[in-house]
């Protein structure tokens, strides 16, 4: 199979005369009528009837057109994107995530900047949802179940969930020793509407759940750190958010044999051709650099 001959087949069709296909290309026009021929001799069929006043597809033709035509862009775009990726990266980049990935994230974009000086990178940390394609973003990093969407999505890894408190508050309000205990502390609640809260997790014996309450929540798991570090009461989160405090004593973490250890973390990005090279590149530097940070154990517990 000459690729060749079927390139210049889809441009005669393109441009509708064997003239205007030569012009495009800048050969003779023999030189694309022989090909042509060359492709109807190869595969025993006539593609296009030919008269002293048009050209026209024949039935095989239209078929044969509209079966290549996809496969020639797909190889176009294949060769723009080696192109690409063979090039400086450069240009913009958007990425958006939670506020809680703002001690991973920021090291490594900045790692990345340094490597590629002609990048720039626009980073919105958000508890909200965002419309990637409608607001005009590369990257999102997301964590929780996916939902149905025409997203591209890649695991980076398994958030574990912990429990943190303040050692002024405990000392004031007592140590829990078990799940249930946590029922009469005052807890920053994250995400929660009316004062309230039920906490689910993995616990020595399996499945365990708990009500609790609090005079205070936020949709940001930085804001519930600040406030649990303020001794407020004790909150859930993620490890890597904490860890930090936690080993510099600041926060100790609390029933460490309780743990929600299910909640995924994607890095996700539209379905779109020809993706910059500077997208590729940071989206494959935050799928190798950013699940160690997401591993991260809270490492001082009590």
């Amino acid at each position: 199979m000459d690729l060749n001959r079927i390139a210049v087949f889809a441009r005669v069709v393109e441009a509708g005369s064997f003239t205007a296909a030569a012009e495009a290309l800048g050969v003779r026009k023999s030189s694309v009528s022989r090909s042509v021929a060359a492709l109807e001799a190869e595969l025993g069929i006539r593609l296009l009837q030919r008269t002293t006043r048009k050209l026209a597809l024949t039935d095989a033709g239209r078929a044969y057109h509209e079966r290549t035509r996809d496969a020639l862009a797909a190889l176009e775009e294949a060769q723009l994107a080696a192109a690409s990726l063979g090039a400086a990266p450069r240009g913009l980049v958007r990425i958006t995530a939670p506020a809680g990935f703002a001690a991973g994230l920021a090291p490594v974009t900045a790692g990345f900047l340094r490597a590629h000086p002609d990048v720039r990178v626009e980073v919105e940390l958000t508890s909200r949802y965002v419309d990637l394609v409608k607001e005009g973003f590369d990257l999102a990093i997301r964590g929780g179940p996916l939902g149905d969407s025409a997203l591209l999505a890649r695991k980076l890894g398994d958030s574990e969930h912990g429990f943190f408190a303040a050692p002024a508050y405990l000392a004031a309000a007592g140590r829990p020793r078990r799940l249930a205990d946590l029922a009469r502390h005052e807890c920053v609640l994250y995400r929660t509407a009316g004062g309230s809260a039920v906490w689910q997790v993995d616990g020595p014996g399996g499945p365990e759940q708990v009500s609790v309450r609090g005079r205070i929540s936020a949709d940001d798991f930085e804001f519930v750190r600040a406030t649990v570090q303020s001794g407020l009461g004790i909150g859930f989160g993620p490890e890597p958010v904490f860890a930090p405090e936690v080993e510099s004593g600041v926060l100790e973490r609390v029933l460490p044999r309780y743990a929600k250890r299910t909640a995924p973390v994607h890095i996700v990005w539209p379905s779109r051709r020809f993706e910059p090279a500077a997208v590729t590149l940071l989206r494959e530097t935050l799928a190798a650099e950013l699940p160690p940070w997401l591993g991260r154990k809270a490492a001082r517990v009590r």
